[in-house]
């Protein structure tokens, strides 16, 4: 019984040892900068001791994606070395797309940040120099949702027509 016990314990102990975790890594240095393709990436195991919080364990989540650092070959990779690639800088000119119940309005506006596809960037109305938040949806276009509202400039001379009349 001894014996049995015993060649249980040496041909299961392996198959019981801790396989470790998939990440994605890079199969060659890719530079900052650089949109991520899948052929740029490769598959490891380690040790499940050695997993941190943010490794990234999918290529799909880096197939696309633009790198904040270079990376190098092999070694791990978090969700934070990365981004949607820039389609809206700072400081350039962005055609602003504005939603609202039953009405839909398109403006110029300039971008006092950057931001990628789907990232919320802030845009200054030249006209009344009013910041908005907004989405980016596009290569320098962006959306919000919401009311409008009458600039107060004109809602006060509107009222200053009105008391003259």
């Amino acid at each position: 019984m001894k014996k049995i016990l015993l060649a249980l314990l040496l041909f299961a102990a392996p198959a019981l040892a801790d396989t470790g975790v998939r990440i994605v890594v890079p199969a060659h240095d890719i530079a900052r900068g650089q949109t991520i393709s899948e052929s740029d990436l490769a598959y490891e195991t380690i040790a499940t001791s050695n997993f941190m919080s943010g490794m990234v364990t999918s290529m799909n989540a880096l197939s696309g994606m633009e790198t904040r650092r270079t990376l190098r070959t092999g070694e791990s990779v978090r969700d934070d070395d990365v981004r949607h690639p820039i389609l809206v800088i700072k400081g350039q000119t962005v055609t602003m797309v504005f939603d609202a119940p039953g009405i839909t309005l398109t403006a110029v506006g300039r971008s006092m940040s950057e931001g990628g596809m789907g990232e919320t960037v802030t845009v200054q109305n030249p006209a009344s120099f009013r910041m908005v938040t907004a989405t980016v949806t596009g290569a320098g276009a962006v959306r919000t949702a919401g009311s409008f509202s009458a600039a107060p400039a004109q809602a006060s001379r509107a009222s200053n027509q009105t008391a003259s009349n």
